[in-house]
């Protein structure tokens, strides 16, 4: 199981780490703490050097009811940060965190290699065809609605069968565009209550079936922190206790703030 990146192929049959660069003021957990160059050139240089194997940068916060940022916005705080990370750190694997075609067209011509779409192309109708013309891994996550409406919309008869569904048909959509490399991310925390977001871990193995690489993007979200009654910076944990979980039921990357509790855990779930 591999996904091409600037022409090296990445195998994801032993789980890689993706580390987390938010350049956004308001992100969930570490909104702000990136403001400046030697800040982040300081956390990715800390993530490569743990063993993230990718970089993935977002310039938009995703959290529930997060305010809108207008395209042009995440274009000017995107597009110079990737910029900055790729000049002192040339062979980094970047994925970038957006739902905006236009935006996605910009950071793979700057050096990108992923684009990690929150709305597996439902927020920009152009987003399916533009990666398909730029052949790059395309990771579509699970989500209703978009971040401002998400937490109203979590509605479901059965969850895991919907969500099977959901990647069926997109992923579907997505090859007959010519997309190559397709990754799926079940969205915790993305139009789901606390115990639908853990249903779905529960059952995360089923999400084998679609014989797609998986993503799990769970780092110290309201999940971990809400059920151990503490915050967000208390949580780091209980996200090395569900990542291990994840990778049992078969999760190939694991998208995280902290990546050397990450990188430890897919080790020891290496050896077992």
């Amino acid at each position: 199981m591999t996904i091409n990146c600037l022409g090296k192929l990445i195998d994801l049959s032993s789980p890689k780490v993706m580390g987390i660069l938010n350049v956004t003021p308001n992100s969930f957990y570490d909104g702000g703490q990136h403001s400046d160059e030697k800040s982040m050139l300081g956390q990715v240089g800390k993530m490569l050097s743990e063993g993230a194997t990718f970089i993935d940068i977002g310039a938009y916060s995703s959290k529930p009811r997060a305010e809108f940022v207008s395209e042009e916005e995440e274009m000017e705080r995107l597009i110079p940060v990737l910029k900055l990370v790729l000049k002192h750190f040339p062979e980094t694997l970047i994925s970038i965190d957006t739902f905006r075609a236009n935006i996605a067209r910009a950071a793979i011509e700057n050096g990108a290699c992923i684009i990690n779409d929150i709305s597996a192309g439902s927020l920009d109708s152009n987003m399916m065809q533009t990666v398909a013309e730029l052949q790059v891994p395309y990771v579509m996550m699970h989500m209703k609605g978009n971040p401002q409406t998400m937490q109203s919309l979590a509605q479901y008869e059965n969850i895991t069968k919907e969500m099977l569904f959901y990647f069926s048909e997109k992923t579907a959509q997505g090859k007959s565009l010519g997309i190559n490399d397709l990754i799926i991310d079940p969205g915790f925390g993305f139009a789901k209550t606390l115990e639908q977001n853990f249903e779905v871990m529960n059952n995360l193995e089923l999400f084998q079936e679609l014989e797609m690489p998986m993503l799990v993007g769970i780092s110290r979200k309201s999940m971990i922190y809400k059920t151990l009654e503490t915050q967000a910076d208390s949580a780091l944990n209980g996200t090395t206790v569900l990542n291990t979980i994840a990778l049992q039921k078969g999760a190939n990357i694991l998208r995280v703030h902290d990546v050397k509790e990450a990188v430890e855990a897919v080790m020891l779930v290496d050896k077992l």
